[in-house]
């Protein structure tokens, strides 16, 4: 989707993609490393719901959205649920974290990620997680069978089959999956084909 896109969809009352989180979100918390107030950021919050379980969870979290409404979104939910987190309004491309960071998290995303930045943007994400961070990422990648969802703008790209593991070639794998899933998001049924990741920083020794 274009960013005025997502001003409009995020602009109503009601939450857009609901307000339980992601299973992938949940799955990011059992592999993130034991702690209280782990530094936590989301990229691609949108309006928080994955944003707010890691809050809920105790941590200091950063949602990171391109869309103004989308984050404003985020902070009212985290309020309803009693919570804290911080809001930063960037775009995957050009993002640059200046604190370390334990877990980093984005899905939906990182389609955004333009192919010719991929590799200085990763090495930056991973340069700031410490020893021990995970990393757990989903991405929507090219299938033969499965042809463009109606929505998918020109600002969206593909990964190649297995595209995500090179750039993270030096750290641990602790979970993958391949999958098609069906989506209705536009208002026309269709289907994706999608691959996640949790990656771990191998800690100090």
């Amino acid at each position: 989707m274009e960013y005025d896109e997502l001003q409009s969809i995020y602009a109503g009352a009601e939450y857009y993609w609901g307000t339980e989180p992601n299973a992938l979100a949940e799955r990011a918390l059992e592999y993130a490393p034991e702690g209280d107030s782990l530094a936590v950021v989301d990229v691609g919050a949108g309006e928080g719901r994955d944003s707010v379980l890691f809050a809920e969870a105790g941590h200091d979290v950063l949602a990171v959205d391109v869309s103004p409404n989308g984050l404003a979104k985020a902070e009212r939910l985290a309020d309803d649920r009693g919570v804290e987190l911080s809001a930063l309004q960037g775009d995957v491309n050009t993002l640059a974290l200046d604190e370390p960071v334990d877990v980093f998290y984005s899905i939906g995303t990182m389609q955004y990620l333009r192919p010719e930045l991929r590799e200085r943007q990763f090495a930056h994400f991973r340069e700031l997680t410490v020893p021990g961070g995970v990393h757990a990422l989903f991405a929507f990648v090219d299938h033969p069978d499965v042809p463009p969802a109606p929505d998918w703008g020109d600002n969206e790209h593909f990964y190649a089959p297995g595209e995500l593991p090179g750039y993270y070639d030096d750290w641990e794998l602790l979970f993958s999956r391949e999958f098609t899933f069906d989506d209705d998001s536009g208002g026309e049924p269709h289907v994706h084909a999608a691959e996640e990741y949790v990656f771990r920083n191998p800690p100090a020794e």
